[in-house]
């Protein structure tokens, strides 16, 4: 592999993917592929995800955090390595620091999940709290490095993490080689690059599709500039794809190979989550659903079989409280509705029994009777139900209405 110079940025070649793999044998799991009938229904076409989430350390990180700190030189490999990292990245690393017998240290911001800092410990790292958001946290990683002698290993913008990432495109080759397109989701490009190296030596014809979070989507400006561009305030639940600058080394790959680079919007995630659990079953965190959310965005544009890449599984379970939540909201399944009614005996009673002729489920009921907005003898009522879809939304609306009741909201 070569590395960056002064006047040239680093490669990434085929043989360098196939030597990760030989690499990661017995360390990485060839994690497996499994069908989606209700997607493949969708697309017209047969769609596969590929699980990274059931890696170790619940995602892809690992394999390139591996390949890189195995090939750490042995005066390296004593000073000990650093990152800077939310979740999976830190877990990566710490894992592959462990396995090799080497010192790690990561920097994670102090709004982290609980679950995530107490597994990177579990790991084998000694973790340090630092600064509100991940610019933060990297700044001090790296001035760490500097003080210490540490290496600093990035999570995307190095040669040897895109050649571990790629074997992900070698395993998706091996298992579904009728393959005819790829997609996957993009933060710095770190998995994209490593994944297109891989499948477009092997098979040009594959297409391979990025996909972006809308509210932190730092490739279609930086493709259009022809060189990595930032950002401002990238916005996103995907914290796994949430990158406001795109790396030099995997950006040069990804403008090279990766044939489109499409977006996505919160909603689409929340309801690409929630498929993933409720028809898979399998547990998906934001960034690794974000191919699903571009398959149910348009499932027209994609020429099957297709592959989706579920890059990871670690979601906080507060976090994923809300998202399943914002995801039926989404999907017409949530129902939140406040109304007015009249303050007497049995009022409640009646209500309730209104939506329980519409089959509509009550999930929380907020009773208030004193506001200085409610007239004597008002209350109010706020409603949280489950639906089974907009039809029934509408459904439930209209005999709120017919029964009398004054919907506010």
């Amino acid at each position: 592999m070569s590395y960056r110079t002064a006047d040239s940025l680093p490669t990434v070649t085929l043989d360098d993917v196939r030597g990760a793999q030989k690499m990661l044998t017995g360390v990485a799991r060839a994690t497996a592929m499994e069908g989606s009938r209700y997607l493949s229904q969708l697309v017209g076409a047969p769609v596969h995800f590929k699980c990274e989430n059931l890696q170790r350390t619940g995602s892809f990180k690992l394999r390139g955090a591996y390949v890189r700190i195995a090939g750490l030189l042995p005066e390296e490999r004593a000073a000990g390595v650093v990152a800077a990292s939310a979740g999976n990245h830190a877990q990566g690393v710490a894992l592959a620091s462990s396995l090799l017998g080497v010192r790690s240290t990561v920097f994670m911001p102090t709004g982290a999940p609980l679950p995530k800092v107490a597994a990177t410990r579990d790991y084998g790292a000694e973790v340090r709290m630092h600064g509100q958001v991940v610019d933060e946290t990297l700044a001090a990683a790296q001035e760490y490095a500097v003080e210490t002698g540490a290496v600093f290993i990035h999570p995307f913008d190095h040669a040897d993490i895109i050649a571990g990432q790629g074997t992900v495109g070698l395993e998706i080759l091996e298992q579904c080689p009728e393959v005819r397109t790829i997609v996957v989701g993009i933060g710095g490009g770190g998995l994209a690059a490593g994944i297109a190296v891989a499948v477009k030596a092997l098979r040009p014809d594959v297409r391979i599709v990025g996909v972006q979070a809308a509210g932190a989507a730092a490739y279609p400006p930086s493709l259009a500039a022809g060189r990595p561009v930032s950002i401002e305030n990238p916005a996103t639940m995907a914290d796994g794809i949430k990158v406001g600058r795109p790396g030099d080394v995997p950006f040069r790959l990804v403008s090279d190979l990766v044939d489109e680079v499409r977006t996505v919007s919160e909603d689409d995630l929340s309801s690409a989550l929630l498929l993933c659990l409720e028809r898979a079953k399998l547990v998906v965190e934001p960034a690794g659903a974000s191919p699903v959310a571009a398959l149910l965005q348009n499932p027209g544009a994609f020429e099957g079989p297709v592959v989706a890449v579920l890059s990871g599984g670690n979601v906080d379970p507060l976090l994923m409280q809300r998202i399943l939540r914002h995801g039926m909201a989404a999907g017409g399944r949530y129902l939140a509705v406040r109304l007015r009614l009249t303050d007497r005996p049995g009022a409640l009673a009646t209500l309730l029994q209104v939506l329980s002729v519409v089959d509509a489920n009550v999930l929380d009921v907020s009773h208030v009777r004193t506001d200085p907005r409610l007239g004597l003898t008002e209350a109010e009522v706020e409603l949280h139900l489950e639906t089974k879809g907009p039809a029934h939304c509408a459904e439930v609306g209209l005999a709120l209405r017919e029964a009398g009741y004054t919907v506010i909201d």
